[in-house]
């Protein structure tokens, strides 16, 4: 059983990585529903939850059909990041979790995400403070290193063990690699099979299919993995890996009806949490994932991402099961 502080998540648990503009509570309820057994907030700047930045603010719901749910923060100053924990905390999700493995240049430059892999020490100082301002278990999400020459996450996971952190993902990529190339997971097997290390390690990086999450299951020992890109418009991928660990065999691939029950259900609770015109429009990017493979789709994609009145939307989405359902009965 794999703990994360008096969190139980079973035997080998599937996390949803936070993804900004995407691990939002409507993303996050059809994964939930999928299988996923753990999963995060898009991350919160910790100066905007000082600052009471709307954004910010609005990034911490979270439900209890969710739970176990964590709140994920990122920031370059100590005491932003204390005060910021402390608000998380009063929000009461099951834990907190550090990201210091956003690439992107905007974080990076404000010396956060990533970014605060050049300075060892300072992400040391900073789970510190995160962890002695909540009794809630801290987590941390991370990457190799800054680039090739500086992977220096065999370390990061001592240190950071060492100041109380209760679980460890690790992304298997540099910052200076982004999301291009293969994620190398050699040094997350190496860190989970450290002596050392007793807190749980979550491989991360390319996990794209029920085989490769049981092949690095076996050939890194990892306590779980996270998945990211793999899961938008395939929330599936959750159940389709936990119906492999146990059978070895495939799942059979959604139908056209469960990918238009999955992908209605995440409109509606868009709508419901973002407003009719934020929910529809935020929506428009996870179209082509839900019906990815679909012949001749592209005419239907283009009424779904202009169409501005929620009852059409319906009801383009009800012409596509109808289409699609006749013509898999005529195969």
């Amino acid at each position: 059983m794999v703990k994360i502080g008096k969190i139980e998540l079973g035997d080998f648990p599937l996390l949803l990585a936070p993804m900004e503009d995407v691990s939002d509570p409507p993303f996050r309820a059809v994964c939930k529903d999928n299988g996923a057994d753990l999963m995060y907030t898009e991350f919160i700047s910790s100066e905007g939850l000082i600052r009471d930045a709307i954004k910010s603010r609005k990034k911490l719901d979270i439900f209890e059909y969710e739970r176990p749910v964590g709140i994920q923060i990122f920031g370059g100053d100590e005491e932003a990041m204390a005060l910021a924990t402390q608000i998380v905390d009063t929000i009461n999700p099951d834990l907190v979790d550090i990201n210091f493995g956003c690439p992107v240049k905007k974080v990076v430059c404000k010396g956060a995400g990533a970014g605060v892999l050049k300075d060892l020490a300072l992400m040391v100082k900073l789970t510190e403070a995160v962890v002695k301002s909540t009794k809630l278990p801290v987590t941390v999400k991370t990457r190799l290193g800054w680039d090739e020459n500086s992977q220096n996450v065999e370390e990061v996971a001592e240190r950071l063990q060492d100041v109380g952190i209760s679980a460890l993902s690790i992304h298997g990529r540099t910052r200076a690699q982004m999301y291009k190339g293969e994620a190398d997971w050699t040094l997350i097997g190496k860190i989970k099979n450290n002596p050392r290390i007793h807190i749980p390690i979550f491989g991360n990086g390319d996990i794209d299919s029920p085989q490769k999450a049981v092949a690095y299951k076996n050939r890194y020992g990892v306590d779980g993995v996270m998945i990211g890109r793999a899961a938008i418009g395939y929330p599936w991928i959750f159940s389709e890996i936990k119906h492999y660990i146990k059978t070895g065999e495939m799942l059979g691939a959604p139908t056209i009806q469960q990918r238009v029950e999955v992908c209605k259900k995440h409109l509606q609770k868009s709508v419901e949490w973002k407003g009719e015109g934020v929910g529809m429009l935020e929506m428009r990017r996870h179209y082509t994932s839900y019906f990815k493979g679909l012949n001749h789709f592209k005419e239907y994609r283009t009424k779904l991402v202009t169409t501005n009145h929620l009852d059409d939307l319906y009801a383009i989405i009800e012409e596509v099961l109808e289409k699609y359902s006749l013509e898999a009965a005529s195969i």
